[in-house]
């Protein structure tokens, strides 16, 4: 992975950024990090917001399910090639 040159990283670029350094300045305040948080909003990096929510419950489901599907046919296989034993008889 290559770590991107710090120069690259603009406020400008972000609107919900450039909000907080004009709530800021109103102020007579100015937030000299506010460069670091840049690359959390860079759609281009990490997508949107639905597509992260997405990325992250969805992530590893398809072989989690496939996982499921194998489960169900092996018990229903080895119950039939096997069937479980009643025991428990009625006996007053």
């Amino acid at each position: 992975m290559k770590v991107p040159d710090w120069k690259s990283y603009k406020v400008e670029n972000i609107p919900e950024l450039m909000k907080v350094q004009e709530a800021l300045a109103k102020k007579g305040l100015s937030d000299p990090w506010l460069r670091n948080e840049v690359w959390r909003y860079q759609q281009s990096e990490w997508g949107t917001k639905k597509s992260r929510w997405q990325n992250s419950v969805f992530r590893g489901f398809k072989y989690g399910f496939g996982a499921f599907l194998v489960t169900i046919v092996l018990e229903k296989g080895l119950s039939v090639i096997s069937p479980p034993k009643d025991d428990h008889h009625d006996h007053h």
